[in-house]
């Protein structure tokens, strides 16, 4: 990711083995319709992927993290209301089920990105260890989440990084340089399939990113995310030495996941400004999908 070069990605299509597994119970346990660019980038380490995953997914599916996560879209939005409003559906004509795919494609990612930032700074807490702590925790009752990909959930459909479309390379690009990415995210891919309102969002979107409180706001999202993602570090057995026991290198997989978390609140905040453009801050505070448990509660060790 920034500052290792241009990544090898693991699309979904390319999955085999463990790695389709594990992007089978991403889908499942995130409740989401497809895999986001930072576990393609993951799976490009073989065998860091699965190990990471299984660590994390028991916490994943409790009910405190997805309330972690509630707890930071209902923050960016505060923020994104703060940052000034966009008036780009009204400006770009649009049929009705385009405005209605477009809303979707927004819900999807309103949803999914502030619970991919609580996990990426859960990852990067966990890496900074240099083994698990081996303490007998305490066992705790835990509500789980029901897992599945809720109804009405948009497809993670998305254009190619690499468009032939020349007005969408060229958009790609001055996103990546502006937002200091390496690789487009898949929210802006998944946007792209609506070019006159990727294109019109994006040049009222790149004066706000510019500005001071814009990167203050992001700035406080990431340490919100770390501070929420800090409660769940001790239940999760992952670490540094299991990383170099595992044959990967645990100091680039690092420096991988902090730049995730570096430009994840970007991301959510950019999501919530043009959400605001479709639906009010009070719509956007609650969560698109909100999850009924699955079962009542789950004995787990240090699990918050």
């Amino acid at each position: 990711m920034l500052g290792l070069g241009k990544p090898k990605h693991v699309t979904e299509r390319d999955a085999e083995g463990e790695t389709e597994r594990v992007y089978h119970e991403i889908k499942q346990t995130l409740r989401v319709s497809g895999v986001n660019l930072n576990f393609r980038t993951w799976a490009s380490y073989e065998k860091f992927l699965p190990l990471m995953w299984d660590a994390m997914r028991p916490v994943v599916e409790t009910r405190a993290f997805e309330d972690a996560a509630d707890e930071l879209r209902a923050q960016a939005v505060v923020a994104a209301e703060g940052l000034g409003a966009l008036d780009v559906a009204d400006r770009v004509r649009l049929g009705e089920s385009q405005k209605y795919q477009i809303q979707a494609a927004l819900d999807l990612y309103h949803y999914i990105n502030p619970k991919l930032l609580v996990f990426t700074s859960a990852v990067k807490l966990a890496l900074e260890r240099s083994q698990t702590n081996s303490a007998q925790r305490e066992e705790r009752e835990v509500e789980l989440i029901e897992r599945g990909i809720p109804a009405g959930v948009y497809p993670m459909e998305m254009i190619s990084a690499e468009p032939e479309d020349e007005r969408l390379a060229k958009l790609f690009e001055d996103i990546k340089q502006t937002l200091s990415l390496s690789s487009i995210n898949s929210d802006y891919r998944t946007l792209g399939l609506w070019p006159d309102y990727l294109t019109a969002s994006w040049q009222q979107l790149k004066p706000i990113t510019q500005q001071k409180e814009y990167q203050k706001a992001s700035d406080e999202l990431r340490a919100l995310g770390v501070n929420l993602a800090a409660s769940f570090v001790t239940s999760i057995p992952l670490s540094r030495e299991a990383v170099e026991e595992a044959g990967e290198n645990s100091a680039e997989i690092l420096q991988t996941t902090e730049n995730f978390e570096r430009l994840l609140p970007s991301l959510i905040i950019n999501v919530s400004l043009l959400s605001l453009d479709w639906k009010t801050p009070e719509q956007l505070r609650k969560s698109p999908f909100p999850a009924a448990a699955r079962v009542n509660v789950r004995a787990a060790r240090g699990a918050s």
